[in-house]
This record gives C-alpha cells, structure tokens and sequence, in this order.
C-alpha cells in the first residue's frame, strides 16, 4: 500500500496542480468528451490566477506520495466540492477516495449536512461507489462548448 500524505495547498504547488489537472482531462476525461471539448477544459490549467485565488480563499489540499503531487481536491461555499484531480498515473489507488473522505470531513466541521458536486461523466462511477446520488443532469457551457455533466450530492 503507498503511503499518501495529505497536506494544504500552498501557492508553490500551482504548478503542479494545473499540471494535474491538464493531465487528468486530456488523458482520463478524453474517453467521455470531444477533442475540442477536453481542449477548451483543460485549458482551464493555464488560468493561474485563477488557481491563486482557489488556493488562497478556499479549502484547498493536495496528495503527495513519496512528496510528489498526486492529486488536489478542493471545497468552496464550506460544502461544495469544486475540484478533485488524481494524477493520470495514479488513478485507483485510493487517492481520490482519501481526498473525498478529508473533503466530507471539513464539510460535517463547516456545520453542513450535505455535500454537493458537479461532476463529469467520467467520474460519475466513483462518487456513485461513494454513495453519491445525481441531483440532476446538467448542461454545462465553457467558453461556448456545452458539457454534459451531473449535479451530485450526499447527506453527511
């Protein structure tokens, strides 16, 4: 079993992150999306200040194995999972699984009952293993593309 430690975000790791995050959509994502759908999303990578600004006011961790960055997940609202990435190379190995459980556990500490996501076709089979429930299906536009994804939730 590999050890995963799992610490804060810091600004330092943007580059890993986006990295991640690019990754992920272009290599996993890739088998649900079209080509010019995967290009426009990860995209989304070379936004940093955007991620400054994720990082700074948001609950925001990051995965390392062996102190490398393996994945990132991150809440807005105190109970809204904006973001969960794991590595291409390190897809199930419950990593993405251990960030979910440290995300449900600040959203129970936040005081919230619930926790919501959108999530992508792709990763719908995970937070259904999790005993997630789809809310609804949702039409998503990104810079003029529509994106099929789901609206999910779970009572903590």
């Amino acid at each position: 079993m590999v050890e995963i430690d799992i610490r804060q975000a810091t600004l330092e790791d943007i580059p890993y992150i986006t990295s991640i995050f690019r990754d992920t959509i272009v290599h996993i994502n890739s088998r649900d999306y079209s080509d010019k759908q995967i290009s426009v999303w990860s995209s989304g990578a070379n936004d940093v200040d955007k991620w400054e600004e994720r990082i700074t006011n948001n609950y925001f961790i990051v995965a390392e194995v062996k102190n490398v960055i393996v994945g990132f997940a991150y809440l807005t609202k105190g109970y809204y999972l904006d973001g969960l990435f794991v590595h291409k190379d390190y897809q199930r190995r419950t990593i993405a699984s251990k960030l979910l459980r440290i995300i449900e556990s600040r959203v129970s500490i936040n005081g919230y009952e619930i926790i919501k996501s959108d999530v992508s076709i792709t990763a719908l089979p995970f937070f259904d293993s999790h005993f997630y429930e789809v809310e609804k299906k949702l039409k998503k536009s990104i810079k003029g593309l529509v994106f099929e994804n789901y609206l999910v939730y779970k009572d903590l």
